[in-house]
């Protein structure tokens, strides 16, 4: 529950967006979804890379399988420290200065590996490279909602994973076809830093979420950049007036579990988490994947599969923005419950019957993956957006993680039958997780309007 200063600023940062389902789109509103665009585009790079690199990797560096699994999960372990408290911190200090500065960090530690020479020293690095995006997971998406049309918010903020995507397939094709030796390898995982560069150039010059600023009783702060970046002017006279005498101090990160909030912040934990373990324990192995299903062409199925990534998630923004969140949630989740329950059934069958229903997890999981940029942000009001969007993020990648560590050896003790069926049994718990707790947030402005 908001104590009474937290109301207040509650009440100021709602008058301050009282006309933005009225809201034109412009230039800066496009110039805060491209910075933002390009910092999914360098994470969905940095994560896919290690993935494509990693055969070349195990015969340079002589790789045990724990640390093929090390190496694999290293940067979601960074993101789950990042995430977990740099989000806090954004909720504390705003968001923009995480929003330029963890890229100068990112952007660093992914030149640095062009030089790692050993395991240790690259797992380290790409545990840097995971923290800064960790803060970005929880900045960037946060920001953006906050400063997006809330007619345009579902399809900009779900076009992030389509963007995370495009990086994530460039750095598997690379992998696939640039001749692979150990300085290719480190060339391909040093490359991250160009992204990564154009990325903090481009945020030099955003400013800090009025959002954020009312909510701290810096209405004037707010009204100005209101004024100045979306040309709005009787909100923000509004807002202006009213009194920021007593500036609220920031919501307590144990208000993420409090009566009201806590069953959103669990249904965000498990929604996310079984999405994603899945999803980047498959993708980081599909090599692998493909090779026990004993396909001849298997570089040729690669790019099949890659492409369906591109396209399902360049199709699923349409029903991101014209279906309720919680519809499609569940939805998608049951497919794809059925597609990894059928490779799991018919393990035996011939490597060209699997890659049906692996195309079909393929294309739908790309669409599907498009919701978790959307619905965190509007699962928490924005006193505990960036600390909810960072949890949330950081829990997945415990997930995502464990997935990734463990299914290579799962691959190579069970095989791909049951490896695909425990991943079903994961999609199953998200899809009845869904059916029980998931909410319905297309239609709310901000989260602060909860309040109201």
């Amino acid at each position: 529950m908001a104590t009474g200063t937290e109301a207040e600023g509650d009440r100021i940062a709602a008058a301050s967006s009282r006309t933005a389902p009225r809201e034109p789109l412009k230039g800066f509103h496009l110039r805060v979804t491209a910075t933002t665009f390009g910092a999914n585009f360098s994470d969905g790079y940095a994560l896919g890379v290690i993935g494509a690199v990693l055969p070349a990797l195990t015969t340079t560096m002589h790789l045990s399988g724990v640390w093929q699994g090390l190496l694999g999960a290293s940067a979601l372990i960074g993101l789950f420290f990042g995430s977990i408290s740099l989000g806090r911190v954004a909720d504390v200090i705003g968001r923009q200065k995480l929003y330029l500065y963890n890229f100068v960090l990112i952007g660093i530690a992914s030149a640095a590996q062009f030089w790692a020479n050993t395991p240790l020293i690259l797992f380290m690095l790409r545990l840097v490279i995971g923290f800064g995006l960790g803060a970005d997971y929880a900045v960037g998406p946060t920001l953006l909602s906050e400063f997006a049309p809330r007619r345009l918010r579902g399809v900009l903020l779900g076009s992030l994973t389509v963007l995370w995507t495009i990086g994530y397939v460039l750095a598997n094709v690379l992998g696939t076809y640039v001749p692979m030796s150990g300085s290719a390898a480190h060339w391909l995982l040093a490359s991250g830093a160009l992204p990564a560069l154009l990325v903090l150039l481009l945020r030099i010059g955003i400013p800090e979420s009025p959002s954020w600023l009312a909510t701290r009783g810096r209405a004037a702060e707010a009204a100005e950049i209101r004024r100045r970046y979306l040309g709005q002017y009787e909100a923000t006279a509004e807002a202006a007036q009213i009194s920021t005498a007593e500036q609220p101090p920031p919501a307590r990160y144990r208000e993420l579990f409090a009566r009201g909030q806590a069953a959103k912040t669990w249904f965000g934990v498990i929604f996310y988490s079984a999405q994603v373990l899945p999803y980047f324990a498959i993708y980081t192995f599909m090599s692998q994947i493909l090779g026990t299903m004993h396909i001849s062409d298997a570089n040729a199925q690669n790019l099949t599969l890659n492409l369906a990534l591109l396209l399902g998630g360049v199709i699923g923004l349409w029903p991101v923005q014209r279906m309720g969140r919680r519809p499609f949630t569940i939805g998608t989740f049951a497919i794809l419950t059925v597609c990894l329950a059928g490779m799991s059934v018919f393990n035996s069958a011939s490597g060209w019957v699997l890659m049906i229903p692996f195309l079909i997890y393929t294309f739908v999981m790309a669409g599907a993956s498009n919701i978790t940029q959307v619905y965190p942000a509007e699962l928490f009001p924005t006193s505990l957006r960036a600390s909810g969007v960072g949890f949330l993020n950081g829990t997945s990648r415990i997930a995502s993680a464990v997935g990734t560590f463990v299914l290579p050896v799962s691959l190579s003790l069970l095989g791909v039958g049951w490896s695909m069926g425990c991943m079903a049994l994961v999609l199953l718990v998200g899809t009845l997780v869904s059916l029980a707790w998931a909410p319905e947030t297309r239609d709310t402005l901000t989260a602060e309007d909860w309040h109201h």
